[in-house]
């Protein structure tokens, strides 16, 4: 029993991040982000026709033993789940659900699913289930730091964008509804609905403006400019949003570099800042220095004189 928890707890330390000194860890890592590279450099290979009729038996080979590797890897680390959620209740469920384990299985879901089925509809519907396998590249945010900050920018920065984006989609409603009502009296074939006065108003909120639907009338004009300038506005505010978030994570890490590089004056110091904080707050916390047995001694005696 003991062995079989070393097996396991050596291969969950295989499978995930590589620590500092892990040989193991490190050619495991960047063995799948090779694969992983690989693995998409086919797929856009496979898209050009004179290079699929001569390299297609190439191509699935090395389709098969990717998707092995990734399903192998699929497996193990639904086995040692217990050990990355310790405390979880279903720890192995919790982890299949986990947004990584869904790109983990939509990726490799595409090469079994023809499998369950002969059916030719469904056998042409598979052609965009194949798309799935782009996924393989957000596999790379377990071995890449920049992607694990964006993730954390997203997630701390996840209420603020969701109402960015509502406010967007008003704007554009609001936005197609006044040129349906300007201009659809003058051209009601390329403003039939507000639906369809909606495509010039994203076209023209994101600032593309293709130029196909375009208002004719002096009021629309003067409002397609309006909408023109705030939809300058509008892509603005996800942008500073995420900034800000990029800006914080950032920081976070520094001071956490920060501290750990820190010498006792310097901790002392910082210790000395939080204990004030702490007691501004109504918190009761002392915490000194260190004393030495000598010193204590020479306290005790000092008391009984």
């Amino acid at each position: 029993m003991a062995k079989y928890s070393a097996i396991k707890r050596r291969t969950f330390e295989i499978i995930s991040k590589a620590e500092s000194g892990d040989r193991a860890s490190s050619i495991f890592d960047w063995s799948i982000m090779a694969l992983i590279a690989l693995s998409i450099l086919t797929i856009i290979l496979d898209s050009f026709q004179n290079i699929h009729e001569r390299y297609q038996t190439l191509f699935q080979t090395f389709e098969v033993i990717t998707v092995i590797v990734f399903t192998i890897e699929y497996i193990l680390r639904i086995w040692t789940a217990d050990l990355l959620y310790p405390d979880a209740k279903h720890p192995r469920l919790k982890y299949c659900f986990s947004f990584m384990a869904i790109v983990d299985l939509l990726a490799i879901l595409p090469f079994y699913l023809p499998f369950f089925s002969a059916d030719l509809r469904f056998l042409r519907m598979m052609r965009l289930f194949r798309l799935f396998r782009l996924l393989r590249v957000l596999k790379l945010g377990r071995y890449l730091d920049a992607l694990q900050v964006i993730v954390k920018v997203i997630r701390t920065s996840g209420p603020q964008l969701i109402m960015s984006v509502v406010i967007c989609f008003f704007v554009m409603l609001f936005s197609a509804i006044i040129m349906y009502e300007v201009e659809n009296p003058v051209q009601p074939e390329q403003f039939p609905n507000v639906l369809s006065s909606l495509w010039w108003a994203i076209c023209t909120l994101t600032t593309v403006g293709y130029g196909d639907v375009y208002p004719i009338t002096a009021v629309g004009r003067f409002f397609a400019s309006v909408i023109s300038l705030v939809g300058i506005g509008i892509i603005a505010i996800p942008t500073g949003i995420i900034a800000a978030g990029f800006n914080q994570v950032i920081n976070k890490e520094q001071d956490k570099d920060a501290v750990e590089t820190m010498n006792d004056d310097e901790l002392l110091a910082l210790q000395g800042k939080v204990i004030k904080q702490l007691s501004e707050r109504g918190y009761s916390l002392v915490i000194g220095k260190p004393t030495e047995p000598d010193e204590k001694e020479g306290k005790g005696s000092d008391s009984h004189t």
